[in-house]
């Protein structure tokens, strides 16, 4: 899947796809995929581009922030620990804003 296919329009925001990742993968390999994300946002990201984790595959991603705002509307999510979760076969998301 490419990062283009995601229909972020067609997405509901939620607050449990977090609970729902560490649930079935533990804190331990939740928390590195998170960190994974962010690094690949550090290696080949910009202050315009926010990374997405796939919640079913842990697949990364970088998506423009202003892609994410018109589509949904939710506001830019600002600074360095920014991350969007995803779930596509449910088509939910959420914006994590972590402490760094």
């Amino acid at each position: 899947m490419d990062v283009r296919d995601l229909d972020l329009a067609g997405c509901t925001p939620v607050n449990h796809l977090w609970g729902e990742l560490v649930e079935r993968l533990g804190l331990e390999s939740s928390t590195r995929a998170v960190q994974q994300a962010l690094d690949l946002q550090a290696m080949r990201g910009s202050g315009s581009t926010l990374p997405v984790l796939l919640v079913e595959t842990c697949g990364m991603a970088l998506i423009e922030r202003g892609a994410l705002r018109r589509a949904t509307g939710l506001p830019w999510p600002e600074g360095p620990g920014a991350l969007l979760l995803i779930s596509c076969p449910r088509q939910e998301l959420q914006v994590l804003q972590l402490e760094r």
